[in-house]
């Protein structure tokens, strides 16, 4: 016996096989519009959180830039309010020590030449400069 195949089977396997081709005809463009939609709310999305990060940092920026602006603030009153008891209230004594000891940090790093201070009455001192120029020959 010999397998028979029917017209009828034939033109099912058929009808069956242009079904499934305008379907994929069909399916495949609605499926990248699809796609495509979901990849434009996933970079919107993106986009909204990097906006949102961005936002965020410059607020952090700025809270930090006012709480520098009010330590800046303090140090200001505190350095005017040593002034006045150093203005007012101090004698010549400790402001020479003041005079000295700034003079030696100075001289620590190297910004200043050598000093020879001499106490007198005037705080003047006396600067080795030791980088002399020397002296044209005519």
């Amino acid at each position: 016996m010999k397998p028979t195949v029917s017209i009828t089977t034939i033109i099912i396997g058929i009808i069956i096989i242009l079904v499934g081709v305008g379907v994929l005809l069909f399916g495949f463009p609605v499926y990248n519009v699809w796609q495509q939609e979901m990849a434009g709310k996933a970079e919107m999305a993106k986009a909204e959180q990097n906006r949102r990060i961005l936002v965020e940092e410059a607020r952090a920026r700025l809270e930090a830039e006012k709480l520098n602006a009010q330590a800046e603030i303090e140090r200001a009153r505190g350095m005017a309010e040593a002034m006045k008891i150093e203005n007012g209230t101090l004698n010549s004594v400790y402001n020479q020590y003041l005079f000295i000891r700034t003079l030696e940090k100075l001289a620590d790093k190297g910004n200043l030449p050598q000093i020879i201070y001499m106490p007198s009455e005037g705080l003047v001192p006396v600067m080795d400069v030791s980088k002399t120029k020397p002296k044209k020959e005519e």
